[in-house]
């Protein structure tokens, strides 16, 4: 399946580039209903909630995944979720 190539697109948290069922698994986890929902989103936050609610520390990279979601979701172009990488490792206490 294609995936969206703007935010208009999206129907689906799987529409939106990077994001597979095991995100968009996350993001239900999260409470999250819509994908429009992400563009008011924090994913330092999201990332934090997820892993008090999973009881597990997740993967930073996760981080980055989330930062390319709600990029995209404000409008910004599709990126692959590792160029949010360095931004993750220069976020203070985040990364």
């Amino acid at each position: 399946m294609a995936k969206a190539t703007c935010a208009s697109e999206v129907r689906r948290f799987t529409d939106i580039p990077n994001v597979g069922p095991a995100t968009a698994g996350d993001f239900a986890t999260l409470g999250l209903r819509t994908p429009a929902e992400l563009a008011r989103c924090d994913a330092y936050a999201l990332y934090r909630r997820l892993c008090t609610t999973t009881g597990v520390r997740h993967d930073p990279c996760v981080i980055d995944v989330f930062l390319a979601t709600i990029d995209f979701m404000n409008g910004g172009p599709a990126q692959p979720w590792w160029r949010y990488t360095a931004q993750r490792k220069h976020a203070p206490g985040d990364g």
